[in-house]
């Protein structure tokens, strides 16, 4: 008889979703911002978060019933959606640049 008592299963929690590291993340501010000193116009939020959530549609692509980091991903997307709806309103020059740049609309 086999007894699943007192076997664990090492998962490695590194290779489940990796952030974004630091130097990605400045290469996006670097392309996106507006000035010299700018790190969270609202062009450079919409580029990090559509960078996430690129990396969020990988993780998906291998763990389809991972439904709790889904969530996050639909939050980050609201998110995105509610600060494109702001510059489309502001600057829609701006808008336009960003949505061809980035790849979003057709």
């Amino acid at each position: 008889m086999n007894s699943k008592k007192g076997k664990t299963a090492v998962v490695d929690f590194q290779s489940l979703v990796v952030p974004i590291n630091q130097c990605s993340k400045n290469e996006v501010i670097e392309k996106y911002r507006n000035h010299e000193a700018d790190v969270g116009s609202c062009t450079v939020q919409v580029a990090l978060l559509t960078q996430r959530i690129e990396q969020l549609k990988v993780h998906f692509a291998k763990n389809h019933k991972d439904n709790s980091s889904r969530r996050g991903m639909m939050r980050l997307i609201s998110e995105r959606k509610g600060l494109l709806a702001y510059l489309r309103k502001t600057n829609p020059g701006q808008y336009k640049a960003l949505i061809g740049s980035l790849g979003l609309r057709k």
